[in-house]
């Protein structure tokens, strides 16, 4: 038998990512609610989530660290560029601190990844809107997030659309 490691399927990738940037939103939110620093929150997300057992029959997914760490990081040393290009693509009377704030670390984490990593806009908004999707499954907040986010990458990266 062989100790090696099996590579991961392109399935399984993606779901990690998919949760990295779950977990991503997850973490904003918490930094912001509970004014914990970043690392506390990453090391906390890293130790009892990603992959962990919450009940008998319910599992989290595993994360894809690498992107989750990114992600925190660049949302928050980006912070202030992140949520002024979320304002212009807000209507002027809704600016980003009147927004509720699961939406907010959600545009903080999307901004992150569209303005500091190599993904393709599109790939983007519709990861993102299905985050909005999963927290807000009822309600108008997937359609809101989806045109707020088109915006924001038709500015960060205009050459892909």
């Amino acid at each position: 038998m062989s100790d090696a490691v099996k590579p991961l399927s392109g399935n399984k990738k993606r779901q990690m990512k998919s949760a990295a940037r779950l977990y991503a939103v997850q973490a904003l939110f918490q930094m912001e609610h509970s004014s914990q620093p970043l690392d506390k929150v990453r090391l906390e997300f890293l130790d009892f989530r990603f992959g962990a057992e919450v009940d008998e029959d319910t599992d989290m997914v595993e994360g894809d660290v690498n992107l989750f760490t990114k992600l925190l990081e660049d949302a928050v040393n980006h912070q202030a560029s992140i949520d002024q290009m979320t304002d212009r693509a807000l209507v002027a009377k809704w600016p980003i601190d009147r927004i509720d704030p699961t939406i907010r670390a959600l545009f903080r984490a999307a901004g992150a990844e569209m303005t500091q990593a190599d993904t393709p806009p599109k790939v983007v908004i519709m990861e993102f809107v299905d985050i909005a999707k999963s927290f807000y499954p009822e309600g108008r907040e997937p359609k809101f997030v989806n045109a707020v986010l088109d915006h924001m990458a038709r500015e960060a990266k205009p050459e892909a659309f």
